[in-house]
């Protein structure tokens, strides 16, 4: 797949690689625009673009917050793949769509992963889609050659992290801990317990998300996991500084 091996070419030059995680059409998309930008300019590896949908099962109240107030400002999906588009072919960074299974279903499986291949995204983060759920989904993966990103939850036992890594390409989606995405996680004992069984459980790149959200986050994954995700902390900061806050703590991070 495309989208590991140019995450892997990063990731020798890096201690870690960071990813980090939009909501499409909040505050706006003029807003998304600056805050790309900034994040493409001040050293982020990856950007996911989530596609807003009614009930973000897996995400927290900054998040949930902002897919409900950009549906309630009129975005269509339409109007998130060409945003999507533009940015994958002003910047020279992996961008990938993170959204939910129905989104995909009503647009059309293949359609979607046409459009999205010829669009230049390199990959697909849905939370909603186990992948026993997906074969049709896994199979046009493969033809388009568009990354699946499966997840690993601290409740996942090893045997099911092996038969998930069986499905994935590009990396591992490592949710820090249980629960919804935002609150602060605890890096202890059973945290590096869990890297430890993610890492025996599969050759591919691990990213850990859920809770990502300072300096100091980051320097205690560096060693355990080849990216690190920010998600809710960036939005809270365009909530409360604006776009322009965006740079100066994505760059603050390493």
């Amino acid at each position: 797949m495309q989208l590991e091996q140019q995450l892997r070419d990063k990731r020798n030059e890096k201690d870690i690689l960071l990813m980090t995680h939009i909501v499409l059409g909040y505050p706006s998309f003029a807003a998304n625009r600056e805050v790309i930008r900034q994040m493409v300019e001040n050293g982020v590896d990856c950007i996911e673009m989530q596609i807003p949908f009614s009930e973000p099962m897996a995400d927290g109240p900054v998040i949930l917050k902002a897919n409900q107030d950009s549906l309630a400002a009129g975005t269509k999906v339409e109007d998130c793949l060409t945003f999507g588009a533009e940015m994958a072919e002003k910047y020279d960074i992996p961008f990938l769509y993170m959204t939910y299974y129905n989104i995909i279903f009503k647009y059309g499986e293949e359609d979607f992963f046409r459009r999205a291949a010829e669009d230049g995204i390199k990959g697909f983060i849905i939370p909603d889609l186990p992948p026993e759920m997906g074969e049709s989904f896994l199979t046009l993966a493969d033809k388009y050659q568009v990354a699946p990103i499966l997840i690993f939850a601290p409740t996942s036992t090893t045997e099911r992290m092996r038969e998930l890594a069986g499905y994935g390409q590009g990396f591992i989606y490592c949710a820090a801990r249980r629960g919804v995405t935002g609150k602060k996680s605890e890096f202890g004992k059973d945290f590096n317990d869990y890297l430890n069984r993610c890492r025996e459980a599969t050759s591919l790149l691990l990213a850990v998300g859920f809770g990502i959200q300072s300096r100091e986050d980051i320097e205690i994954l560096k060693g355990k996991a080849d990216m690190a995700v920010i998600g809710s902390r960036t939005i809270s900061l365009v909530d409360s500084e604006g776009p322009e806050a965006v740079g100066p703590f994505i760059a603050g991070l390493r």
